[in-house]
């Protein structure tokens, strides 16, 4: 099933917007994350997909067919939500089946689709128990069940993992990734996670204020982010952010900050320039473009060090006011208050026009 979003616009009693002039394509048996902080928009689009919030313009299209006025007991669509929103009194038979009961589906035919998904999920020795009896995993395990027994075209989830330890939520990310591309079932995911969403997505659509900041792939939107915010959101630890002065000496291009005065890769320089780059910019880079060296280019003083296992996480001043991060292997010894020199990897530079939030690259 392809869902289309035209224009998609809900605005709330009072004047504010839910979302606004939302435009989204998602191809049969993709899966798609909306991903964003609180207050986005994210969860407000899925609600309109279900037919829960009817928009307030724009349309919504599953294949060809308009779906604004249909209900959502018709969309054919299974949803999981953040919450179980399991029956404490039902057992898990009971709990999955329940959607067939209502359609009033023979008890053979209830029988064998619970199941099926329940030995697909890997939970059909607890049909019997209670939700009380079950962990966490478990419950979701059961909510994603009873979303499946249904044979949606669609499968609608928000934030269906954020109540589980992190070891589950790894577990469960990989268990509904698998599940989806054994179906093919398209699939729209809601998240504040970026792990998740570059984890399970085929697509992630980035959104902030009610608005569609990005739309493209993980590796995309992680190596050319097109605006400031999501080159902020997306990526952990977060992209360094250096306001710079970009300009052009000799045959070459150049930016120049506190701490920093480095030539920049033709190609990035020419294609900045091409775009109208102002003369102010922010640069961009990863903490892994960024390495402790000898022949490097900028000279740093270690602040702080934080061990993350095989690397650590090296906040370094090259100013008095400005700072980098670098992740550096655990076999470099770091000191704090040791003078180091780093090299950034430029081929790896983003910039980014401060006044319009806009790469110009």
């Amino acid at each position: 099933m392809k869902i289309i979003l035209e224009n998609l616009t809900k605005q709330f009693t009072g004047g504010a917007y839910g979302v606004k002039d939302v435009n989204l394509e998602m191809k049969d048996g993709e899966f798609v994350a909306l991903l964003g902080p609180s207050g986005c928009g994210k969860t407000t689009t899925l609600l309109m997909i279900a037919g829960i919030y009817r928009p307030t313009s724009g349309s919504i299209k599953f294949d060809e067919k308009i779906m604004n006025r249909v209900l959502p007991k018709h969309r054919h669509i299974g949803m999981v939500f953040q919450s179980y929103a399991l029956y404490p009194h039902m057992t898990v038979f009971e709990n999955i089946s329940y959607p067939l009961k209502l359609k009033k589906l023979s008890k053979t035919d209830c029988t064998a689709r619970v199941q099926k998904v329940a030995t697909m999920m890997q939970i059909d020795q607890l049909l019997k128990r209670k939700p009380g009896q079950l962990s966490g995993g478990q419950q979701q395990r059961v909510a994603l069940c009873r979303a499946l027994v249904k044979e949606p075209e669609v499968l609608l989830f928000d934030e269906p993992l954020s109540n589980l330890d992190a070891k589950l939520r790894m577990r469960m990310r990989i268990d509904i990734k698998r599940l989806q591309m054994e179906l093919g079932i398209t699939s729209v995911y809601v998240t504040h996670d970026q792990v998740e969403a570059m984890t399970m997505a085929n697509r992630i659509a980035v959104m902030k204020q009610g608005g569609l900041q990005a739309y493209d792939t993980p590796d995309a939107l992680y190596d050319h982010p097109k605006t400031l915010f999501v080159a902020e959101f997306i990526g952990s630890p977060q992209m360094n952010f250096l306001p710079v002065t970009f300009g052009q000496r000799n045959d070459s291009f150049s930016i120049q900050g506190e701490g920093l005065d480095l030539d920049i890769p033709q190609k990035i320089g020419s294609l900045a320039s091409r775009n109208k780059a102002p003369t102010d910019l922010l640069m961009g880079i990863r903490p892994e473009d960024v390495s402790i060296d000898a022949s490097g280019q900028v000279s740093a003083e270690i602040y702080m060090v934080e061990p993350l296992g095989r690397e650590d996480l090296v906040t370094l001043n090259i100013s008095e006011r400005i700072q980098i991060q670098a992740l550096v292997p655990t076999n470099i010894k770091v000191t704090i208050g040791k003078r180091v020199t780093l090299r950034l990897n430029l081929d790896k530079l983003h910039l980014f026009d401060p006044s319009t939030e806009y790469s110009v690259l």
